[in-house]
Formats: structure tokens, C-alpha cells, sequence
């Protein structure tokens, strides 16, 4: 038997941040963070999200910090 090798297009990821130039990702927008946690509080991995390193560094930290400071739950039961 002869497998056929398909052929599947992957658009590449960006970094959301960079594409729209933000410098400084603010913990207190707690709209645009919770699309970057899954529905049971999870922080998105860069692999997912398609953010580049410097920018997933502080979506960490600012997520982080609104959660210290009850803006974010630490997890959803």
C-alpha cells in the first residue's frame, strides 16, 4: 500500500504585538489578556498564540500581575 503525502498550507503565525507596534503590554486590559489564557485559566503558549518571545515574556507578566491583583482569576473551575 502506497501512502499519499498530502499537502496541508499552515499560514505562519504572527506576533500580534509586534504587527500593531504596541511597546507595553498593560495588565489592566484585562480584555485583550484573556485571549491569550484558556477557559480554565491556562497562559497560552507561544506556540499557540504565535507571539515572539520578548512580547510573550511580558503577556506573562502582566497576566501574572492581574491575577495578584484579582483582575484575573488564577483558574476557572
Amino acid at each position: 500500500m502506497q501512502q499519499t503525502s498530502q499537502r496541508r498550507f499552515f499560514r505562519k503565525k504572527y506576533c500580534r504585538f509586534c504587527a500593531e507596534k504596541i511597546d507595553f503590554i498593560d495588565y489592566k486590559n484585562v480584555k485583550m489578556l484573556r485571549s491569550f489564557m484558556t477557559e480554565r485559566g491556562k497562559i497560552l503558549s507561544r506556540k499557540m498564540t504565535g507571539t515572539c518571545s520578548r512580547h510573550q515574556r511580558q503577556l506573562t507578566k502582566a497576566i501574572k500581575r492581574a491575577r495578584a491583583i484579582a483582575l484575573l482569576p488564577y483558574i476557572e473551575i
